[in-house]
């Protein structure tokens, strides 16, 4: 084996790449825009649509009450919400979207109040939509806050202090770092995106090297050229390797600069919803652990290997780019798959999870992130990793050497 010579091959591709518009777009552009656009756009989208959620004031039917004017004076005096006339409609009203909620409340709620008996309140909403989460939420707040106006109020008549109802607090505080915090709260999201964007940025250089190669005609010049099919292969394949390491620290760089300033615009922007949060966390912003977020990156480059073989693969066997594109582009389901089961609740790394291709990288990142550093499992990881790149590799050498793959018809 040459070196020179598959660097010789590596290089040639590598120009014949940085000409290639889409490519460029694919393996620069695209990464660097991509954790921007998450945060900064879809956060102030999100946000935008919030505070307009937020500043609406929702409309809310009450029914019963009839002879309770008390609550229904409170409830129609109350700032935040609309009281519209009940209807029988309500629950199809709800489920339309033209009336927030509803509060069902007996006839004698104040008359039952005042006897110290107990009454019902039922809140009806549409569960999982914004607004009418924040009426329903609203009306919990209001009817919160009356029982406890009439607790005082009771024990105030009977000399009573408020504590003997209340006679202890409980509160909680978080002890884990702001690296464990961040790590837990998107440490899953984190290998999903690394292991998408490290699939994606092979995936359209593999298929130029090979399917593109023969579409244009240029394959047979190629293998008319001085240079051995194994130094000719590792020459491609280090060039659609160099295309999905290029696009995944492309996205780490852009990440590392884009959370941080997300994180300080957004705290500042949140204003007491940001101190609670700080508050929960032990009174710092939630981190992540920056060896973390690098070792997550090492542990990548053996599953870049086994993505850029694989694609190389299974490219060959194409005749045109557009035949190629519609075998790849299924995988990356495969791909999106075991990253998805390692976001699951209760999916944890252990030793058997550890052979698992892709899983087991997503199941570990998400601990580096964290801080948690379980060096036996990383080094089974890594090298089960490894083991199943150099097959990958292996098997991509062993094709490329077959004239019935490289010249099928």
């Amino acid at each position: 084996m040459k070196t020179r010579d598959i660097f010789t091959v590596y290089f040639k591709e590598l120009r014949d790449t940085l000409r290639d518009r889409r490519t460029i777009i694919t393996m620069f552009v695209l990464p660097t825009i991509l954790m921007p656009t998450l945060i900064f756009g879809f956060g102030f989208i999100a946000s935008k649509v919030v505070r307009q959620a937020r500043a609406e004031t929702p409309t809310i039917m009450i029914l019963g009450a009839a002879s309770s004017s008390a609550v229904r004076s409170a409830l129609e005096a109350h700032p935040r919400i609309r009281v519209v006339p009940a209807a029988d409609d309500y629950r199809t009203r709800i489920s339309d979207k033209t009336l927030r909620a509803a509060v069902e409340l007996p006839d004698d709620f104040d008359a039952a109040l005042a006897r110290g008996e107990p009454a019902q309140v039922r809140i009806y909403y549409y569960e999982g939509e914004l607004k009418s989460g924040f009426a329903a939420g609203e009306l919990d707040r209001f009817f919160r806050d009356y029982r406890e106006k009439t607790l005082q109020a009771r024990l105030d008549s009977r000399g009573l202090p408020a504590t003997l109802l209340r006679p202890f607090d409980v509160t909680r505080q978080n002890v884990a770092p702001p690296e464990k915090v961040g790590g837990n709260l998107i440490g899953g999201f984190i290998p999903y995106i690394i292991i998408l964007l490290c699939f994606t940025g092979a995936m359209y250089p593999a298929m130029d090297l090979t399917a593109g190669e023969k579409e244009r005609g240029t394959m047979e010049t190629i293998l008319c050229s001085p240079v051995g099919r194994t130094e000719l292969l590792l020459g491609k394949f280090l060039m659609v390797l160099t295309g999905s390491l290029s696009t995944v620290v492309l996205a780490g760089v852009s990440s590392a600069i884009t959370i941080p300033l997300g994180g300080l615009l957004f705290s500042r922007g949140g204003g007491a919803a940001a101190a609670a949060s700080a508050a929960a966390s032990g009174g710092t912003m939630p981190l992540i652990d920056p060896l973390g977020l690098l070792a997550c990156f090492v542990m990548v480059l053996p599953v870049a290997v086994l993505f850029a073989a694989a694609i190389f693969t299974l490219a060959l066997f194409a005749k045109s780019y557009k035949e190629a594109q519609s075998t790849v582009s299924p995988l990356i389901v495969v791909v999106i798959l075991p990253a998805l089961a390692a976001m699951l609740p209760g999916v944890e790394l252990n030793a058997k999870l550890a052979l698992v291709p892709l899983l087991n990288v997503s199941l570990v990142c998400k601990e580096l992130v964290s801080g948690v550093f379980q060096w036996d499992l990383l080094a089974l990881i890594f090298g089960s990793t490894c083991v199943y790149a150099a097959g990958a590799l292996a098997l991509a050498v062993r094709m490329f050497n077959r004239e019935d793959v490289i010249f099928r018809t």
